[in-house]
């Protein structure tokens, strides 16, 4: 599903770490980190599940398709959240990315998480 998808390819509004936040504490969003589980472990945004882009296909049954799923990882540049939400995208389900990263998250004092849960 990842063949030919491009950072650019139908790239929605990415969402705002103040916005995400506030979706969190709500319940309205789920989370995907898309870094290699051992940067998860080290510390992630609370609630946010762990997959890699070749692991993206094995937790789409779990995914609510009506929920907004909001991928992020290493930061701005970091090309696998694009990949994700453009993979995602592609098979029905609303994504988009967070603006920055892991940490700006971090840098804006929002809440991490170590651990693998």
């Amino acid at each position: 599903i990842l063949r030919g998808l491009s950072s650019g390819e139908d790239a929605p509004e990415p969402v705002s770490r103040e916005d995400l936040a506030a979706r969190i504490a709500e319940g309205s969003v789920t989370v995907l980190d898309v870094r290699p589980a051992d940067e998860y472990a080290a510390g992630h945004i609370p609630g946010a599940l762990n997959a890699t882009l070749t692991e993206i296909e094995r937790i789409v049954p779990t995914l609510d398709p009506a929920a907004e799923i909001v991928a992020y990882c290493r930061g701005p540049y970091c090309i696998y959240a694009h990949q994700a939400v453009a993979a995602l995208r592609k098979l029905g389900f609303n994504a988009r990315r967070l603006d920055g990263g892991l940490p700006e998250w971090r840098e804006d004092g929002l809440p991490v998480l170590a651990g693998t849960q």
